[in-house]
């Protein structure tokens, strides 16, 4: 907010002072973006003084910081691709009873590198964030709960939507290939959100801030040294 006022008073003086304010504000904004930036230097301070000394779990979340500092400028689709495979690859998969000792926890992505586990929703919510950190919009993008059928059981994946009537594509940790939901006959469709609101099919339902445990996911991750606003 000071960056913006500063700005508007480098604007006032006079119209011939135009193209020098308009550059000052077009590098104050930059700087306020940089600023915003997740800092994995204390993130990893954090982590450390929570879990100690992190092992080979620092590596995985230095893996995770080089992910995204590279794929930054790559297209939507190649940052899919990107994302999906990482997580695909760094976590094994275990329910919530063996990594957690709890029926239902819904892990921050750094919880889950830290572990190198994680289930599906571990999965789901690590790619969520990571894409949104790389500039795709929260519409683009559902965490969507799925009847997985042939193993008659409660699943959770991201699916992406390049337009708000478009097929949406399924990022899964069952499959490393990004497929469209069209070609998803495995998954039954139950309900997304992201930080925009619940889902049913393409119809809004209801405010993420009434669902608790994302609102907990939120308040973990800001906790951890993110820069994450309402997701």
């Amino acid at each position: 907010m000071r960056l913006r006022r500063l700005a508007d008073g480098l604007l006032r003086p006079s119209q011939r002072a135009w193209p020098i304010a308009s550059l000052l504000f077009g590098l104050l904004l930059t700087l306020a973006s940089l600023s915003a930036n997740w800092d994995f230097t204390l993130i990893l301070k954090n982590a450390e003084s929570r879990y100690g000394e992190l092992g080979p779990a620092k590596s995985r979340i230095l893996a995770w910081s080089d992910l995204i500092q590279g794929s930054g400028e790559l297209a939507e689709s190649d940052k899919l691709r990107a994302v999906n495979s990482f997580f695909n690859q760094q976590l094994h998969f275990t329910d919530d009873i063996r990594t957690w000792r709890s029926n239902d926890y819904w892990a921050t992505p750094v919880e889950a590198l830290i572990k190198g586990s994680g289930d599906c929703e571990d999965y789901s919510i690590a790619k969520y964030f990571t894409l949104r950190r790389l500039g795709v919009p929260a519409e683009k993008l559902r965490i969507t709960y799925v009847k997985a059928l042939r193993q008659n059981q409660a699943h959770m994946v991201l699916t992406y939507y390049k337009s708000p009537t478009a097929d949406p594509l399924v990022l899964d940790n069952l499959i490393g290939e990004i497929r469209p939901a069209s070609q998803r006959n495995d998954l039954l469709p139950v309900y997304a959100f992201n930080a925009e609101g619940l889902y049913t099919g393409n119809k809004r339902a209801g405010d993420t801030k009434k669902l608790s445990r994302w609102q907990d996911l939120l308040k973990k991750m800001r906790a951890e040294g993110f820069a994450i606003g309402e997701g």
